[in-house]
């Protein structure tokens, strides 16, 4: 499975994490949760929803991702939507409470047919953006119901055209004795910026969780298990490779594994290249229409980090030398671009490229070029010395640049 949150049967590991979390959350704890995009953060926030509920199964957990939001108001709309309704089990009990506290924007009250609980929306004019927000939160503080808010991509809101809206959410959260929340993010720096600085209004409010790769051992068990209740092999050592290619980023390898179990037959090395082939086949129209939107210098520089693996330093001398980039000035303004896009990822570890079946696709693109000069040599009938002098520099070049043993390209 790659998407969605089914039961704790089809979720790998997590276990240190999900009980701090729940550890967290029971002791009135608010938690802040940094991880790379599709690293598995929203599905360890459903698994701990699920285990809370089967807790204490009174309680009301609600999950609103704000990616997409561009301003206050469009917060304060998925906000109402998600909130809203959810509180009170009977529905004449939560449209009596909606109307007593929603009073600068008019609710449309629909109900949804398979569970008869109202759903409503909002619209909220510019004006009223303010007093909606805060009649939303006094709705959530007068809940009889313990109620755990996940807020995921927090750090959208830093993007908003508005003021001051750290201060203001802030101002209201603090507030809410029965509601605790999980603030989810992915861009780190950013995250760690608004809840470590001391600038800041959210500043050593909650406790702090990082989340990486999924611990070898645990995914190549619960992996090799699924494949053998199927009636195939999966070895470890084909896992492992698995695993490595992809650095352990848990949705690209669950990816791959995907498609293995798909194919319903024993699992070898070869079987997994042609699986990542297919993938990154399909998404090749997709990253080839993409990179129109960047200049030759960003792109060289993409493909430069994809030849490194991980850079620590990208205005290094020697990086941009071995890579014959442009001026240290030219290579800073092209990498805060590819990092504000989302292209290239600053880890602990240094700068990756963010999507890894991205970065299989550039590393294909090098290799197809080490393939096309090595049958053009071919086809020419080049042997000579001098014609030599012109093709196996580059040659070696690209090999070395895209991990190709150098005796071997000779």
């Amino acid at each position: 499975m790659i998407s969605g949150y089914y039961s704790p049967e089809f979720f790998c590991d997590r276990q240190q994490e999900t009980a701090k979390i729940i550890d967290a959350l029971h002791n009135g704890r608010d938690v802040t949760l940094i991880a790379p995009r599709r690293m598995g953060k929203t599905g360890l926030i459903r698994h701990v929803f699920y285990h809370l509920r089967e807790r204490q199964p009174d309680i009301v957990t609600l999950y609103m991702d704000i990616y997409s939001t561009q301003s206050l108001g469009d917060f304060v709309r998925l906000l109402a939507n998600t909130v809203l309704g959810k509180l009170d089990s009977a529905p004449q009990k939560a449209l009596s409470r909606i109307g007593k506290f929603i009073r600068s924007c008019r609710p449309v009250f629909t109900f949804d047919e398979l569970t008869g609980m109202p759903k409503v929306t909002v619209d909220v004019a510019p004006s009223e953006e303010n007093n909606t927000l805060k009649e939303i939160f006094e709705y959530l503080g007068s809940s009889e119901k313990r109620c755990y808010v996940a807020i995921d991509e927090f750090q959208q809101i830093v993007e908003y055209p508005e003021n001051g809206v750290e201060a203001l959410l802030r101002s209201y959260i603090q507030f809410l004795p029965n509601i605790n929340f999980i603030f989810a993010g992915s861009r780190q720096h950013v995250m760690q910026e608004m809840f470590i600085s001391s600038k800041k209004p959210f500043y050593q409010s909650t406790q702090l969780l990082t989340i990486g790769s999924i611990e070898r051992a645990e995914y190549s068990r619960f992996a090799t298990d699924y494949f053998k209740k199927h009636g195939t092999r999966f070895p470890e050592d084909v896992f492992d490779a698995v695993y490595d290619k992809f650095a352990g980023h848990t949705w690209y390898v669950q990816c791959v594994l995907n498609r293995l179990y798909g194919y319903n037959c024993d699992v070898d090395n070869s079987l997994v290249g042609y699986a990542v082939e297919q993938i990154v086949s399909e998404l090749s129209y997709l990253y080839s229409d993409l990179l129109k939107g960047y200049s030759m210098g960003q792109i060289h520089l993409l493909k430069a980090i994809v030849c490194e693996g991980c850079v620590k330093e990208v205005l290094a001398g020697d990086f941009i030398g071995r890579h014959r980039l442009r001026a240290a000035s030219s290579v800073s303004a092209a990498l805060k671009k590819l990092v504000d896009n989302e292209l290239v990822y600053r880890s602990d570890s240094g700068y990756i490229v963010y999507d890894r079946f991205m970065g299989e696709w550039l590393r294909m693109q090098l290799f197809d070029i080490v393939f096309y000069i090595l049958r053009y040599r071919v086809r020419l009938g080049i042997t000579n010395r001098t014609s030599s002098l012109y093709c196996t520099p580059l040659l070696l070049y690209l090999c070395i640049n895209n991990n190709i043993d150098k005796d071997e390209c000779r």
